[in-house]
């Protein structure tokens, strides 16, 4: 039995003082409600209307439990109120994680609008380049720049990252003259330690597509750090553009093999599977989008 259904029958009857009435504002059948009342009667051994061919009114435990149902239903309509509220606002606590040298570049001016956008919501976000349990580490959504999204999440892609090949002038001024992908072989590179594609950099250019297992001499999972690398002069570098742009805008990094481009990277927020999505997350993810989406895709 419905409990909850028979409740809400047993105070519209009471309400309209008629069993037609409440079947009425309930869109069910007199009979119908009947039998929720009857049903309700049945389960607590006691009448609880007194009833005519014309009304029905609450006998004196009719009455008091009357007056307890309609307290139990306004905390239920209350409850589903606040979650309904808390469904249409970002409110509460929002854990996010992402990659370090995303996250000190674009997060914290973003997350601060984001939140003057939301008055009511807590961030707490943690950066690293771990590979990190989402579910486990209880994350709302995982920021992660990659080729491939894990398949056990759900990701929803934000925006595209170009990447670019460069080294500083020291190393190259030292080095062979690099004019195409095959002769990186010959040369010292620094590889992003945690792509799809391994220790293999895809490149395509004029003369279609070429994968060349790159020799690597520092391997790492953070940009900043294979960035650095590059401007001491260690290697040959293959770099998300956001990381690099200033350093290729004043000369300490130069573009190597510029007809030669990597496929591009992307940024996916991920998240676990779930049958509702917080409003929180969505609305997070939709600000990101907009707000990155079009910075990312141009190249320095």
């Amino acid at each position: 039995m419905d409990k909850l259904t028979n409740m809400k029958a047993f105070t519209r009857v009471v309400n309209h003082g008629s069993f037609s009435e409440a079947a009425r504002e309930m869109r069910l059948s007199r009979s119908a409600v009947s039998k929720y009342v009857i049903d309700l009667e049945i389960e607590l051994g006691v009448q609880l209307l007194n009833r005519t061919t014309q009304s029905a009114t609450p006998t004196e435990a009719g009455q008091r439990y009357y007056d307890r149902c309609l307290a139990i239903l306004a905390e239920i309509e209350d409850a589903e109120t606040s979650i309904s509220q808390f469904q249409s606002q970002a409110r509460g606590l929002l854990h996010v994680n992402a990659p370090m040298s995303f996250g000190t570049k674009f997060l914290g001016r973003l997350i601060a609008q984001f939140m003057a956008q939301h008055p009511d919501l807590q961030v707490q976000l943690i950066l690293s380049d771990q590979q990190l349990d989402t579910v486990q580490e209880g994350f709302d959504v995982t920021l992660r720049l990659t080729d491939v999204p894990p398949p056990n999440l759900v990701s929803q892609r934000i925006a595209s990252v170009t990447r670019v090949i460069c080294a500083s002038p020291t190393y190259l001024e030292q080095a062979d003259v690099l004019k195409h992908p095959r002769e990186l072989r010959n040369h010292v590179c620094l590889n992003y330690g945690y792509l799809a594609t391994g220790l293999q950099w895809k490149l395509t250019g004029p003369d279609g597509d070429h994968w060349i297992p790159v020799p690597w001499r520092l391997c790492s999972n953070n940009g900043e750090v294979m960035r650095d690398a590059a401007l001491e002069g260690c290697g040959i570098a293959l770099l998300p553009t956001f990381i690099v742009e200033s350093y290729l805008r004043n000369d300490s990094l130069r573009e190597v093999l510029p007809d030669y481009r990597a496929p591009e990277m992307s940024i996916y927020a991920m998240f676990p599977p779930a049958r509702y999505l917080p409003f929180k997350v969505r609305v997070f993810i939709d600000f990101l989008s907009k707000s990155l989406a079009a910075r990312l895709a141009v190249p320095a």
